[in-house]
């Protein structure tokens, strides 16, 4: 009579862990669109230019998602949910994300992007290789991506913010008025106020729960943030330039998602690793290896053809590769 009631409170319990998880991922999507639309609108009444806007407030406003989840986890001593959110996004964002939006609709890539973005995401991610494996060249064996790594990363993403400031004065190009909205003031911020509250609560949420499912199901944590985490956190980009390329407006599609690996690799992890050291674990190799892969693979589809622009034909390639990756997850557990 005892056990079946504990095991029927144990049954509650992880109902309601597994029901916050999902909750967890509307909180942060939301919450993190709150933020933008209520920092937005006050930038608006500031007289702050659009280009300005979209390149500062948006762009940090997507990442959110992935920057809470990994504070939390690394404050939790839960490292691997962490860095397999941030790897996992940006595999996600290259062969998912965009292999969506090259199906929906056929993504020319510009110069800047080809020659200079997706490079620099590639360099990004070399970096973030070389420091979280440093310990090869070193007397220890402990792997981790110290402060001081933190630092590096972090003026590494100084460089390209200096880079999207440079180009931002090239290239005038102003956003509609249906993208930024003008509120009051107090509306301004109570919605920052209620985005912030819901970003708290939903990353809290998130890696609670993930922690409880890969120990009831006995996996590893690494995989449950490579998977699951990293497609939650990587639905704002999705919804984005889904929708960008049903419109056709190709630049924002492929922009968003480049730019969005660079800020999770730089930002994400260098302002982690800056306030707490992050375990590495080796086995992560094979995850940065795939986007090493995945960005080659961009590259080499741009290269081919006639025209820079992603296939459809290239999209379903894409989303191929990402489901045998997917596969090779469960197979290594």
């Amino acid at each position: 009579m005892l056990k079946a009631f504990l095991e029927e409170k144990d049954h509650i319990v992880y109902m309601l862990v597994y029901t916050l998880f999902i909750v967890g991922f509307i909180f942060l999507i939301k919450g993190a669109d709150l933020l933008v639309e209520g920092a937005t609108s006050i930038g608006r009444k500031l007289n702050i230019s659009s280009i300005v806007i979209g390149l500062t407030i948006v762009s940090f406003g997507t990442s959110l998602p992935e920057l809470l989840v990994n504070l939390i986890a690394s404050y939790n001593d839960n490292p691997d949910i962490g860095v397999g959110n941030v790897l996992g996004s940006n595999i996600a964002n290259i062969l998912l994300i965009l292999g969506v939006a090259a199906i929906i609709n056929p993504l020319p890539i510009n110069k800047n992007t080809y020659f200079i973005e997706v490079p620099f995401s590639l360099t990004a991610t070399l970096l973030v290789g070389f420091l979280a494996n440093a310990s090869f060249f070193g007397k220890t064996n402990d792997f981790i991506i110290s402060q001081y790594d933190g630092f590096i990363l972090l003026f590494f993403f100084v460089l390209f913010m200096g880079y999207v400031y440079i180009v931002s004065k090239q290239k005038r190009t102003e956003f509609s008025s249906e993208e930024f909205t003008q509120m009051p003031i107090a509306k301004s911020i109570i919605f920052i106020l209620i985005g912030m509250v819901g970003l708290y609560f939903g990353g809290i949420w998130v890696v609670d729960g993930a922690v409880t499912i890969a120990r009831y199901f006995n996996m590893s944590e690494g995989f449950i943030g490579l998977t699951i985490i990293a497609l939650g956190t990587s639905l704002p980009e999705l919804v984005t330039s889904a929708m960008a390329a049903f419109r056709k407006n190709t630049d924002i599609a492929v922009g968003n998602v480049v730019g969005s690996n660079i800020f999770n690799l730089l930002w994400i992890l260098g302002v982690s690793a800056s306030i707490k050291p992050i375990p590495y674990d080796v086995i992560s190799n094979a995850d940065i290896f795939m986007i090493i892969a995945s960005s080659t693979l961009l590259i080499l589809a741009v290269v081919i053809g006639k025209k820079p622009v992603i296939s459809r034909w290239e999209g379903f390639f894409f989303l191929i590769a990402y489901a045998w990756y997917i596969t090779f997850l469960l197979q290594r557990g």
